[in-house]
């Protein structure tokens, strides 16, 4: 931040300055991401720590996707606009002190003012996760449980069927623009954990939930390949519209910039 960020510290350097930041949450207690009057809400509760900071330009916080309720998020990007005195070091502290316990903020860099994470992303990664043991209170907190074996092998051949660009009406809420591009699905089992992880350029409300619904029906054995397919051809909604549950799906990662070439995070840069 150098010279400029000394110069706003000291007062000589008043003008807003718009940031970017990466959020976690427990969505549990939470009426999803967007503010909604009367509950509840992760940007709500953003908002109002940035004003208790006395921030006088637009307290808005913009995200990169807007969570359900009860859904969580582990890598979700937001921006905002401050005009206090504040280095962004300083800012993010002071910010994380403010927040519940279910919220924390962490990496908040300068960025540039007409930043929207919503649509610098290039693309967004969920995981659904299930717990496919005996009930267990602590783990199904942030996770599905489902006694009965699942076939993940089923499971991964199943969801194939989604990786490309289509039209998702099936799967998700009605959209006037619904073709989306789905990159990768991965499901995988360590232990009793099951984890189903997508990835896309972009979802529509309820899309990985109504996906990991297929999902689960193919690996109780309940859908075969072609039942797959045709449900994401339509017409109606896929099993009626059926979606998992809302606490075992978390925003794992928003990629900004230059589309990488590989899967792993590790070797993408941002």
């Amino acid at each position: 931040m150098g010279r400029q960020g000394a110069d706003r510290k000291d007062g000589r350097e008043t003008a807003p300055v718009r940031y970017r930041a990466t959020v976690e949450y427990d969505g549990t207690d939470f009426a999803g991401f967007q503010v909604n009057p009367g509950t509840r809400t992760v940007q709500g509760v953003l908002e109002d720590a940035l004003a208790r900071l006395g921030n006088g330009a637009d307290g808005r916080v913009d995200g990169a996707g807007r969570t359900d309720a009860g859904v969580h998020a582990e890598g979700q990007v937001i921006a905002f606009t401050y005009d206090g005195r504040l280095t962004g070091a300083e800012l993010g502290t002071a910010l994380d002190a403010l927040l519940p316990p279910d919220v924390t903020i962490r990496d908040v860099r300068r960025t540039t003012a007409g930043f929207h994470p919503r649509y610098a992303a290039r693309y967004r990664e969920y995981r659904y996760t299930v717990w496919n043991g005996p009930r267990s209170p602590l783990r199904e907190r942030t996770a599905l449980g489902v006694r009965v074996p699942l076939d993940t092998a089923a499971m991964a051949r199943a969801g194939s069927v989604f990786i490309g660009r289509h039209d998702f009406s099936t799967v998700g809420a009605t959209d006037r623009s619904p073709v989306r591009t789905v990159m990768a699905v991965r499901v995988r089992r360590e232990g009793r954990t099951v984890t189903i992880d997508v990835r896309a350029d972009a979802f529509l409300r309820g899309m990985v939930r109504r996906i990991v619904a297929v999902l689960l029906e193919a690996g109780q054995g309940k859908m075969e390949m072609d039942e797959v397919r045709a449900a994401l051809a339509g017409p109606g909604p896929a099993l009626n519209g059926a979606m998992a549950p809302a606490k075992g799906l978390c925003l794992r990662r928003v990629a900004l910039g230059r589309r990488p070439d590989r899967w792993n995070g590790e070797h993408e840069e941002e």
